[in-house]
């Protein structure tokens, strides 16, 4: 969230995304014979919303990871087809959002506070249509592109039939309202609620150059119409459009059974992401005041502060596993890896050991003639011992042992010698 716009804007519709979904979908004949995997893709990929942030940017960020949630658990029940197919939706409405908030950031002099912002509806209409647009498409609105991948992907859910899949399905249809929810919002403070920003900024503010402009109008067209005409070729019942890239047993096919659900669980998550957005508008409209005091209350702050922080999670990185592995890190790896056993092994003792003994020998050279014959002479009877020795006794003896034995006489020689 620190780089420019468009980098957020590509990372979030496409490498971030792109990554793990494509490579679940290209891996599916190994999953397809790990069914606990499945499973566990399915409850792991249901992922929850920050719903409390106050930057333009990380409420959007922090949506991708409850899309990046339904794509993952579409893939965790078999639908890797289905969780491909949003993956493509979401990357066209994904990015007009993302430079939308850039180009609100450029017209508030690069304010990203919500809170500091407010009444540029008709300060930037171009803008502010482009994000209605992106918003709507984000929370599953009827006949716009996220409606036709992620409500299948609900129904999918449902029509496998199983706890998991139930499981998913609730989770999935509560974080629609919650997407609902927080979208709604971010539109409300940014552009419908009164100016909270500083007066010189506020009335400066002004709609993006014309190309960034056309930039958002490419995307806004197949953030409305994409998913309409490209679900049947994609993932339309008899498509031959994946040809081999993807294969599903026949046991884990649910495409026909969620054909056939009821209505009710059809139209479940569309009428709670139009509650989410009801309310939402509703709420910080008409009834800020009890906003208000429900987040200056005593239980509403430990929520609030609790998902403004993102579940602390963050806090827990930081403290628990990121100060466990620099402490270990200092104090293990670096002082008694690198700067002991290594630097002993190393270049520091081998030198040390090195001039050591060099020094020893070089005592050893006194110039005397007499003192090198008696050299040569210890070392020739030393020589043909050992070779005697070991001709005879070398079939009971293992030379391991005979190593041993003369290293630690060598080290118990070295140790007196420096007491």
């Amino acid at each position: 969230m620190e780089g420019p716009t468009p980098v957020s804007a590509l990372i979030h519709a496409a490498t971030m995304v792109t990554a793990g979904v494509f490579l679940i979908a290209r891996s599916s004949p190994l999953y397809e014979y790990a069914g606990t995997i499945l499973e566990f893709i399915t409850i792991m990929g249901a992922a929850t919303v920050g719903l409390l942030q106050n930057d333009l940017k990380r409420v959007i960020a922090y949506s991708t990871c409850s899309q990046l949630g339904y794509m993952v658990f579409a893939c965790g029940l078999s639908n890797y087809s289905v969780g491909i197919f949003h993956l493509a939706n979401h990357a066209f409405f994904k990015a007009l959002l993302f430079l939308g908030a850039g180009s609100i950031i450029h017209a508030v002099a690069d304010e990203q506070d919500m809170r500091k912002m407010g009444g540029l509806k008709n300060l930037v209409p171009f803008t502010y249509s482009m994000m209605v647009i992106g918003s709507l498409a984000l929370i599953g609105f009827p006949f716009l592109t996220g409606f036709y991948s992620k409500d299948l992907i609900l129904e999918v859910a449902y029509g496998k039939y199983t706890a998991y899949g139930h499981f998913s399905y609730y989770l999935g249809t509560f974080g629609a309202f919650l997407t609902a929810f927080y979208s709604t919002r971010l539109l409300y403070l940014t552009f419908l609620s009164k100016p909270n920003g500083y007066k010189l900024v506020i009335c400066n503010a002004f709609d993006s150059s014309y190309q960034i402009c056309a930039a958002l109008a490419c995307l806004a067209i197949p953030s409305i119409f994409i998913g309409y005409n490209t679900k049947d070729m994609i993932v339309g019942l008899g498509t031959d459009f994946w040809g081999t890239a993807i294969y599903v047993q026949p046991t884990n096919m649910n495409m026909f059974d969620a054909e056939f659900v009821t209505s009710f669980y059809k139209l479940l998550p569309v009428c709670l992401s139009l509650l989410g957005t009801t309310l939402a508008f509703l709420l910080y409209t008409f009834q800020s005041r009890l906003l208000f005091q429900i987040k200056t209350s005593f239980l509403g702050k430990k929520i609030y502060n609790f998902l403004n922080k993102k579940w602390f999670f963050d806090k827990v990185y930081n403290e628990f596993i990121g100060q466990f592995f620099f402490k270990f890190g200092y104090s293990v790896s670096y002082k008694i890896v690198d700067r002991g056993i290594f630097e002993i092994l190393g270049p520091h003792g081998l030198s040390t050991l090195i001039l050591k003994k060099s020094s020893n020998l070089y005592k050893l050279q006194t110039g005397y003639l007499y003192h090198y014959t008696f050299i040569i002479l210890i070392g020739s009877t030393l020589l043909l011992g050992s070779r005697e020795f070991w001709l005879i006794f070398g079939n009971f003896v293992d030379y391991r042992v005979i190593a041993i034995f003369f290293l630690s006489s060598f080290f118990i020689i070295n140790m007196k010698h420096k007491n």
